[in-house]
């Protein structure tokens, strides 16, 4: 029997996540519907806080809407939608405005206007940034800001199980999102969320790979909950590993931003020669799939455990002024970037894919939004350029806001759902199990699914993906569910989906890159893949 003592809430919307985007949207919405945000952990615990590069927008007389467009086209490989690119880069300007009217401290210049840099992939100077800790810099004020509403609960430590459909529930006329299941990690109880809308803002699924810059959230939640609810996904294959994320047995994830490359470092081999000339012609600044991939062959070329980016020829004063963060963080490990060179190797960064959306961020089940990382909109084509997530978080999350806004009048209360039934379930007495499954996922993504791909690989590791879905599914069933178990059933599934989307694809474009298919082909697609009618 069900517990009749289970928790229940109600919400005009629910959003998952507490990012750039989950925050947004929160602040959009008018201050007469009830809110609710969740966050895993605390509210900071997500990826945005600790970008360090910044956001891109044309906010210069010499730059243009055309030039941000076509440098975004030109390092998504062919695959971009280009209406999906003009209505992030139109709307990018006004995202910029509101983010300063929040109290987003950026740096300015001498003249008191924001400064601004450049990324590899840009033509222009457009990212503008606070020093090289801009995520945090957004992160801490829109969190300040949304508590601040009194219309907005603030929920941490609240871990996203599944979402709850009409078609789940049964419920006769056409299937909608009704809320999610969630798991209290400070109670272990799963409490039952019903809303009109639900928005999931999770972020990408880098934690498949053994080396990531990301944090430790980056499971994949969103993804995998709106796939079993039957949403489309797609281009899950593209992902995109940052070219220079700090090398050092102690630095866990650490992140060299691009701006870095964008101010003059230099990537070097350990003899201290320049080596990304001979790839590109754009150097140091090319986009970051052809980055990674120069880093890649040239550590398996010449047997080394890293290559080194070099700033050192700048004035100290500089360097300590752009990257202060990063300055601070690598002397802890013993490196003064004013006078030495930073161990670097490429690491898992950004999902490109996503679940599948449209302009206001719907999904294909009514009243399910998607947003940022976890989404897919075409803006990124084969390969993100820099700075272009956190601008595609804001335009997206602000049109989303829109969308329910329009339609919250026609909705209708959600009905009560079922309580989440542990009755049959026990302990656990192998968690070891979770352990070891999480470090096979992650050694063989990265030494299969990696940087540089083979059918062979691929199908080697379909194989082992499908042995640890039966082995979880069966876990899952009979144990009582923890935040570990949650996000390795999440992670599995995002895995075995970006593994198929890469084998979908015979040619190499962008982040994909094949030994078996290594020219483009000549007809241009997505990956697209559907669900099953219904799922577990």
């Amino acid at each position: 029997m069900t517990n009749p003592l289970h928790t229940e809430h109600l919400h005009d919307v629910l959003i998952i996540g507490s990012g750039a985007a989950g925050l947004t949207l929160a602040l959009k919405l008018d201050p007469s519907l009830r809110v609710a945000v969740l966050s895993k952990a605390t509210l900071s615990d997500a990826s945005t806080y600790y970008a360090q590069g910044g956001v891109a927008a044309v906010m210069d007389e010499t730059d243009s809407t055309d030039a941000h467009i076509a440098d975004t086209l030109i390092a998504g490989a062919g695959l971009c939608h280009e209406d999906a690119v003009k209505f992030t880069v139109e709307n990018g300007p006004e995202a910029i405005r509101w983010l300063i009217e929040q109290g987003v401290s950026f740096t300015l210049d001498a003249d008191e206007q924001p400064h601004l840099t450049r990324e590899g992939g840009h033509s222009h100077r457009r990212i503008i940034h606070a020093a090289d800790a801009t995520g945090r810099a957004i992160s801490t004020t829109l969190v300040q800001r949304v508590k601040e509403c009194k219309n907005v609960e603030l929920m941490e430590n609240r871990v996203a199980v599944d979402l709850i459909t009409a078609e789940k529930t049964g419920l006769p006329g056409e299937n909608r999102v009704l809320g999610a299941y969630v798991l209290n990690t400070a109670s272990g109880e799963v409490e039952v969320f019903r809303a009109k809308f639900v928005a999931v803002a999770t972020g990408g699924a880098s934690k498949a790979y053994l080396y990531t810059t990301n944090p430790d959230i980056a499971t994949g939640d969103g993804v995998a909950m709106a796939w079993r609810a039957g949403c489309r996904v797609a281009n899950m294959e593209f992902n995109q590993f940052h070219p220079t994320c700090l090398y050092h047995p102690q630095a866990k994830n650490f992140l060299i931003t691009e701006a870095m490359r964008g101010e003059g470092a230099y990537l070097r081999l350990p003899s201290g020669e320049r080596f990304m000339p001979r790839f590109d012609e754009r150097a140091e600044l090319a986009p970051r799939d052809i980055v990674a991939r120069a880093i890649d062959y040239e550590m398996k070329r010449l047997g080394i455990r890293c290559v080194y980016l070099d700033i050192s020829h700048k004035p100290a004063e500089f360097i300590t002024s752009h990257f202060p963060n990063i300055y601070r963080k690598c002397l802890e490990f013993g490196i003064d970037i004013t006078k030495e060179p930073i161990p670097v190797v490429p690491a898992a960064h950004f999902t490109c894919g996503g679940v599948m959306v449209d302009h206001h961020s719907r999904t294909d089940i009514p009243n399910l939004y998607a947003i940022g990382e976890t989404s897919f909109t075409g803006l990124h084509g084969a390969n993100r350029m820099a700075s272009n997530s956190l601008l595609e978080c804001f335009v997206y999350a602000m049109s989303a806001a829109k969308d329910i806004q329009e339609k919250l009048a026609q909705q209708p209360e959600p009905p009560v759902c079922k309580p989440w039934d542990a009755s049959q379930v026990r302990n656990p007495d192998e968690d070891v199990m979770i352990l070891h499954s999480w470090e096979e996922l992650r050694r063989f993504m990265w030494d299969y699914v990696g940087i540089v791909r083979t059918d062979k690989r691929l199908a080697r590791a379909l194989h082992r993906v499908e042995l640890l879905q039966r082995e979880i599914q069966e876990y899952y069933s009979n144990y009582i569910i923890s935040t570990n178990l949650i996000e390795l059933r999440n992670l599995v599934l995002v895995a075995e989906l970006i593994i198929k989307c890469a084998l979908l694809r015979k040619e190499s474009r962008g982040l994909h890159y094949t030994l078996d298919y290594p020219e483009l082909a000549e007809e241009v697609h997505d990956s697209i893949l559907t669900p099953p009618s219904s799922q577990e």
